[in-house]
């Protein structure tokens, strides 16, 4: 393996790890793409608003309606084989899109529905996704590969594909959405190159001779996930973060555009100098997890969050917006790399796909509610008002979990809890 290879992917996390980053990356690809693209193509086919936000909201709403579901089935199957065969329906669907594109038949409603049907076939993959590498690398090797999936997502979906979307859809508009099949059928045929991984075994609490109903072993996972204290906390930190952050970011190309005055291309560059901040972020984790507890990189993490609110509420000016967002990238992504590794963890192989979904309709269901604050704040008292929300509202859940946030950090893994850890 070359230097830049042993880099990228040590070859300690071995041959699977590979093949899950690789088609990870080639997957964000996809997905980048259609993040430019999409928005694209419902502003040619309609001027509404609502419908407009719809193809956003279309985005969120499976994670709420079946992040649960998607979590207990991947802890019931092969998770390999689901991954693959969400892949193969993502690529189904938007290849249909193609058709009604070529034959000039789409129309909003047409687009909105691939939406919906894309976004639920992806919460199955993601879910999923997210378990396998448990199962790959050692507990102590979670936090690099955990950043290297990340600066993939940054690199791919954040920096490459949206530039790339754009240009495609300048040029023909089925184009964009021919290559995000290309991409998440790709993903598919590298996810198959993974050595079959075996169904987690039932243990401990939730040991059962039969398989139980979806909605039994959903019980279970929030059963799990409310008694284990760590977990459960940095759930809440998760969620009451996502509500406060959301908020502003609901608006932000209003606040961008209107409060800063740096019109449409000073947002993409907002959106671009985050991106980059968070590649540097990631890219120096390992540095990080060498030199750094746990403890204070979640601190300062959440720390700095508190202080860029801040931050964003008081300045008037462009140029200081740009070097707020990029520090913001910079340690978001490091947070979620951590506290995605610690999480990992925590919870046993046969509660990673449960416990994992109640974390991922948390993020979410913070989004969902955060961005419809913002809408009411920014309309009733002006456009920096959801920044002061999101400044109050995340220092208090700092100084109220600062205690709690060592004893997460210190937890013991799961391996070394055994059953105790589902009491």
């Amino acid at each position: 393996m070359t230097a830049l290879g042993e880099l990228i992917a040590p070859r300690r996390l071995g041959g699977d790890f590979r093949w899950l980053m690789s088609a990870a990356w080639t997957s964000n690809i996809g997905d980048g793409i259609a993040l430019a693209a999409s928005p694209l193509l419902i502003a040619s086919m309609t001027s509404s608003p609502v419908l407009v936000a719809s193809g956003a909201m279309l985005q969120f709403l499976p994670w709420l309606l079946f992040g649960l579901h998607a979590g207990a089935i991947a802890d019931r199957v092969e998770r390999r084989m689901l991954v693959m065969l969400a892949h193969g329906i993502r690529a189904l669907v938007v290849a249909g899109l193609v058709a009604f594109l070529v034959t000039g038949t789409a129309n909003i409603a047409i687009v909105l529905v691939v939406s919906f049907l894309y976004g639920t076939a992806e919460v199955f993959a993601d879910t999923s996704t997210s378990t396998l590498l448990p199962m790959m690398v050692k507990p102590a090797d979670l936090g690099i590969g955990n950043a290297r999936l990340q600066a993939g997502f940054l690199v791919a979906n954040q920096l490459a594909g949206p530039p790339l979307g754009a240009f495609l859809f300048a040029v023909g508009s089925f184009w964009p959405f021919l290559a995000q099949v290309l991409a998440v059928s790709m993903a598919l045929v590298l996810i198959s190159r993974i050595s079959r991984q075996p169904v987690p075994p039932r243990s401990g609490a939730v040991e059962t001779a039969e398989k139980k109903p979806v909605h039994t072993e959903i019980g279970e996972g929030l059963r799990w996930a409310w008694h284990n204290k760590p977990v459960r906390t940095l759930i809440v930190i998760i969620l009451a973060f996502n509500v406060t952050w959301a908020a502003p970011w609901g608006i932000l190309v209003l606040y961008a555009t209107e409060h800063l005055g740096m019109g449409p291309v000073g947002f993409g560059a907002l959106t671009t100098a985050s991106a980059i901040g968070g590649l540097l972020g990631t890219l120096s984790f390992g540095w990080l997890e060498r030199h750094v507890s746990f403890a204070t990189i979640m601190k300062v993490c959440l720390s700095l969050e508190v202080l860029m609110h801040l931050a964003f509420a008081l300045t008037t000016n462009g140029v200081v917006a740009l070097v707020i967002m990029f520090g913001f990238g910079a340690y978001a992504f490091v947070w979620g790399t951590i506290s995605t590794t610690v999480r990992q963890r925590l919870v046993p192989h046969e509660l990673q796909g449960r416990v994992g979904s109640v974390n991922m309709v948390g993020v979410f269901g913070g989004m969902v509610l955060g961005q419809a604050l913002g809408g009411v704040l920014a309309q009733t008292w002006g456009l920096t008002a959801p920044w002061w929300f999101a400044f109050a509202g995340s220092a208090i859940t700092l100084l109220l979990m600062w205690r709690q946030i060592s004893h997460i950090a210190a937890a013991k893994p799961a391996l070394d809890e055994g059953a105790a850890a589902t009491a």
